[in-house]
């Protein structure tokens, strides 16, 4: 155990934030990189491209470490586990269906195997390496940018809430209505009876990464003022879907695409994608609760704009995980 505590310690000192650390963006991004390459295999040519999507942003990265105060360090997070957190977040069955590591498959137990899966997903948030920080300040053009990078996706709407609630489901967008604000209303009066959370019927405090806190001072979101107080990911190894997915709820919220017609499904290979819709709790609900929240919810059209614009949104609570095809 001392042995692991150390390695994390030793791979991600760059990336506690605050001024402690001493450290620019550039230097936890690039410490970031490092460990995405070591970790989960990502290629110095794939790197090479992220590289150009962060720097080009001036903001991508776990957060400004001049304003963040992380709660918790990736050193007592692996305190927590019961071995080294590298290997106990490997999933041997998981990298067989995906053929990457820190992968989860989505399909429907009522029906399915894990190996009839057609889709896998980031076990956790950006940069879905255990204990590292996720990933926030990037707006939805940039999250597909760096998922296409890698040879992935943005996930459709129904994706992540398949993930977060145990069981992937057909797509049961409804084009025919038009507006993201009417797709909207309809799809939360056809789920809301019988919402659940990713662990389970009932919302808990402290099971997920909601303990922390906003920056004093923060005023909504300014880069300057707004640390990205967020958890390591896999902190709390409790916050887990029944597929095996965590910090869906908690730590960063995270862009997702939502079609307005089948044109723009992610899901069939649309690389054009839809409107930005906003998904997951964030690191502070668990005293604020500023909104509805649950698996299968709908935000409202916060901030919306095309995935793809160039003015899509960013904010210091906000992420994203990728998807694949299984090929």
């Amino acid at each position: 155990m001392r042995r692991a505590v150390a390695t994390i310690g030793l791979c991600l000192s760059l990336l506690t934030g605050g001024a402690a650390t001493a450290a620019t963006l550039q230097e936890n991004n690039e410490a970031m990189f490092r460990l995405m390459q070591e970790k989960r295999g990502v290629t110095d040519t794939q790197i090479a491209a992220i590289r150009k999507i962060f720097q080009a942003s001036g903001y991508a990265g776990q957060g400004n470490p001049a304003a963040t105060r992380h709660p918790m360090t990736p050193q007592q997070a692996q305190a927590k586990l019961p071995q080294d957190a590298y290997q106990y977040y490997r999933n041997a069955q998981f990298e067989r269906i995906c053929g990457r590591k820190y992968m989860a498959p989505l399909y429907d137990p009522a029906t399915q195997r894990p190996e009839d899966a057609k889709v896998c997903v980031d076990m956790f948030e950006y940069p879905n390496v255990p204990l590292a920080y996720p990933v926030t300040w990037i707006k939805a053009s940039e999250a597909a940018q760096v998922c296409f990078a890698e040879g992935k996706r943005m996930g459709d709407a129904h994706e992540w809430e398949g993930a977060a609630a145990g069981a992937l489901l057909p797509p049961d967008y409804r084009f025919d209505l038009g507006t993201p604000q009417a797709m909207r209303a309809a799809h939360n009066a056809k789920w809301g009876p019988s919402k659940s959370w990713t662990y389970g019927p009932q919302w808990q405090r402290g099971i997920c990464a909601q303990g922390s806190q906003k920056s004093p001072g923060c005023n909504g979101g300014s880069w300057a003022g707004c640390g990205s107080n967020t958890y390591p990911v896999g902190s709390f190894p409790g916050c887990k879907s029944a597929l095996g997915v965590y910090d869906l709820e908690g730590n960063a919220a995270e862009h997702m695409n939502l079609p307005l017609n089948e044109s723009q499904m992610a899901s069939r290979g649309s690389r054009t994608l839809g409107v930005t819709e906003m998904k997951g709790s964030w690191f502070i609900w668990d005293t604020i609760r500023a909104h509805e929240e649950w698996a299968r919810w709908r935000a409202p059209y916060w901030h919306g704009t095309p995935v793809m614009s160039s003015h899509s949104h960013a904010n210091y609570h906000l992420g994203f995980r990728c998807f694949a095809d299984v090929k």
